[in-house]
């Protein structure tokens, strides 16, 4: 089963600082057939414009993972930690029993970013921040993981690509294709994937998506992902 989730489809509020798509409901958007994908909970697809951001405020029981499209993100939470996340970097954010944390786009141009959270394995655990550069060229035709809750993923040294670590039995990968070039992916039995183009467009098993259209790929199936034109792809792969 694959469900695609067209752009225009997708739930939208505008702030003027932020206009925003929602991939699932989240705060004034509500649609009871997208509450979820999984234990994918929320896949936000954000444009903040320069200095300006969200002030702080808290979350708990959840891994967020922000990745940074274009632009840079700062973050500063109550643990005491900074930092700068640049396009195509990651970050994460386990908000385990609670934490307060601002992001803000102190730069000149417009940042746009993928935030995307995901419900963890067991509640609780101290609150956790970490983020760390991925290369795009080391996707060149292949996923690689960005962050996972799988001991394998991330215990290869940092300088061999590491994935920065999460609290859920999920991982998120990025991929680069050119035009005409396929990548196989195989979806577990009982998982939940999802995939967004952040740039170009692809075709899924013959199912065509545009920039940041969605696709909900169901469990058992291996799929074929055909690059339409150069493409740099997002996918969560999760209960």
């Amino acid at each position: 089963m694959i469900e695609k989730r067209s752009f225009d489809s997708l739930g939208h509020a505008d702030h003027g600082w932020l206009n925003a798509r929602h991939h699932f409901s989240f705060a004034d958007y509500y649609d009871p057939a997208r509450m979820g994908w999984g234990k994918i909970r929320v896949w936000n697809d954000d444009e903040i414009a320069p200095n300006s951001g969200f002030p702080a405020h808290p979350h708990r029981d959840m891994e967020i993972i922000t990745y940074v499209r274009s632009g840079a993100i700062t973050h500063k939470d109550s643990m005491g930690n900074e930092g700068r996340t640049a396009a195509g970097d990651v970050q994460v954010m386990s908000a385990g029993t609670g934490v307060r944390h601002a992001e803000y786009n102190l730069e000149a141009e417009t940042t746009t970013i993928f935030q995307i959270w995901i419900e963890p394995k067991r509640l609780g655990g101290a609150p956790s921040w970490g983020a760390k550069p991925f290369p795009r060229g080391d996707r060149a035709g292949q996923f690689v993981t960005l962050a996972s809750g799988f001991a394998d993923d991330i215990a290869d040294d940092i300088a061999d690509g590491g994935a920065l670590p999460i609290r859920a039995d999920a991982r998120v990968m990025g991929a680069t294709l050119k035009a005409g070039e396929t990548l196989d992916y195989a979806v577990g039995e009982g998982r939940h994937a999802y995939l967004v183009p952040a740039t170009g467009g692809v075709s899924v098993n013959g199912e065509r998506l545009a920039a940041r259209d969605g696709a909900a790929i169901g469990g058992g199936q291996t799929v074929t992902i055909t690059a339409d034109a150069d493409s740099e792809l997002v996918l969560v792969d999760a209960e």
